[in-house]
């Protein structure tokens, strides 16, 4: 009978970390990597997820390049790239705020968190009501004499998109400003109470302790802002469906896999944003690393 007793110190420790990753690392490897392989393989054939799969190779692909109809809607995308950095500058400037001694601030750290733990599918219904014609919005700008602002927020292409990048904002914002907020509550009070000592003010300190301090926290944050921008989903579909001009990438991949049942081409819509991903992260990590 196998006894660990019977092993020296460091094969004993081998053994229990091999044991003990085995359970994670199955499950990692049934649930994450194969599936990311069966993609693959997929995107370079013709399936419609129940009959024979039809080998194209790069047919797919060549698709997605030449058809405008399936790569222009990555324009949508900008819309929620630019309003990335607009999440982040908020967010940082809140946990700054907060981070030093004001009123209430318990309070609005819960406030300014609390949409991101909220429901997407509550948050797009909730919405569907601000934006709705004589909805909460239209009343709100009617209640100050802004009348002329009012439009089909959700039914006109030319603002549809600015309405949801802006609900995108308000649900995620919580995210980075917890991140932001827990990065420089651990600078050190002592660095504070040295530099109010040799006069510098909120700005000053905020450019000469916070921000170098938690600049790789930025700059995790954008990676993940940024990947999130390109991978848009939740808010558009349950709010339009993508209607109107706002399908993102993912709307229109789901549709072409699920709705149109061209298991193939969708796996390989999937398989470029997996790529656009990675190479965006490598750029960011290239210019915004630890390193700087």
């Amino acid at each position: 009978m196998f006894s660990l007793s019977k092993l020296s110190y460091e094969t004993q420790k081998k053994v229990i970390i091999i044991a003990f990753l085995i359970v994670p690392m199955g499950l990692l490897g049934v649930f994450a990597f194969l599936p990311v392989i069966n993609m693959i393989w997929y995107s370079f054939t013709n399936w419609n997820g129940y009959s024979a799969m039809e080998f194209v190779g790069l047919d797919n692909y060549k698709t997605i390049f030449t058809n405008p109809e399936y790569f222009r809607v990555f324009s949508v995308s900008l819309y929620y790239f630019f309003a990335t950095f607009i999440q982040l500058a908020i967010a940082l400037y809140f946990a700054t705020i907060l981070s030093f001694d004001v009123k209430f601030k318990n309070f609005f750290k819960g406030v300014i968190f609390f949409p991101y733990l909220l429901n997407g599918v509550a948050i797009g219904f909730m919405f569907l009501f601000f934006f709705r014609p004589d909805g909460t919005l239209d009343t709100l700008l009617s209640a100050i004499g802004l009348e002329r602002f009012i439009t089909q927020w959700l039914g006109n292409p030319a603002v549809i998109n600015y309405s949801l990048a802006g609900v995108s904002v308000w649900r995620y914002m919580g995210f980075n400003f917890i991140i932001f907020l827990g990065a420089i509550s651990s600078i050190p009070g002592e660095i504070y109470e040295a530099a109010q000592i040799d006069g510098a003010n909120r700005w000053q300190q905020f450019i000469h302790i916070i921000f170098p301090s938690i600049k790789i926290i930025i700059s995790l944050n954008l990676i993940l802002a940024v990947s999130g921008a390109l991978s848009a989903f939740e808010i558009p579909y349950i709010m339009t469906g993508g209607a109107n001009g706002s399908a993102t990438f993912v709307i229109q991949t789901v549709d072409t896999a699920f709705k149109y049942g061209k298991i193939g081409l969708g796996s390989a819509m999937a398989v470029v944003l997996l790529f656009i991903v990675v190479i965006v992260t490598g750029i960011q990590r290239k210019f915004f690393g630890e390193g700087d």
